[in-house]
């Protein structure tokens, strides 16, 4: 396994998963409600951030390799996942959206998997629709997380929109990949 800043970055996004899903397990006597969400929001922002640098690093630095590519996505899925079910929790994103978005998740991956396998994984490369959902993912869930006004913004508010157009967008890119996946699985399944 090679270990690299890259890669560093990405078991550093790993790494604070606990850390934001921990701050909620955390009793009100020791830190308040308000604290508490922004200090969740702000760790889930920079390990969303780590994930934008440590791609760029990796292509910058030439540095990326195979293990790189898998776990880096993985770290994705994690996050989000975990965030999710912390909100589910909270009840500040419906269980829809959470199954939609988490179910989503693992029905790319096991498509991916699949269609590596195969020797089709082009069909089901990244595509800009997937990365349109991350985005929404990305900003929605620190938004929930937060729960608060911020000049003069309920970011509440924000957060649930963001996160239904991410589910539509999810849903989408489910549906874009497994279109494009199709004739090989009916080719590989035949």
């Amino acid at each position: 396994m090679p270990i690299n800043v890259p890669i560093f970055l990405t078991w550093l996004r790993i790494a604070m998963i606990p850390l934001v899903v921990g701050l909620f397990y955390l009793p009100d006597t020791w830190i308040s409600v308000s604290v508490r969400d922004t200090m969740a929001a702000v760790a889930f922002i920079v390990a969303a951030l780590t994930d934008w640098f440590d791609g760029w690093l990796a292509r910058r630095w030439n540095q990326t390799s195979a293990f790189g590519a898998f776990l880096d996505p993985v770290a994705d899925k994690l996050m989000v996942c975990a965030a999710l079910i912390v909100l589910l929790d909270l009840s500040r994103v419906d269980a829809f959206v959470s199954l939609i978005i988490i179910g989503r998740e693992i029905t790319i991956s096991a498509l991916r998997e699949w269609m590596a396998k195969i020797g089709a994984s082009a069909s089901v490369a990244v595509h800009r629709l997937g990365k349109l959902k991350t985005a929404a993912q990305m900003v929605a869930i620190p938004c929930l997380l937060y729960n608060q006004m911020l000049w003069g913004i309920d970011m509440r508010r924000v957060g649930d929109w963001l996160i239904v157009v991410a589910a539509v967008l999810t849903v989408w890119s489910m549906l874009y990949y497994l279109q494009r996946a199709w004739p090989a699985i009916r080719e590989k399944a035949g």
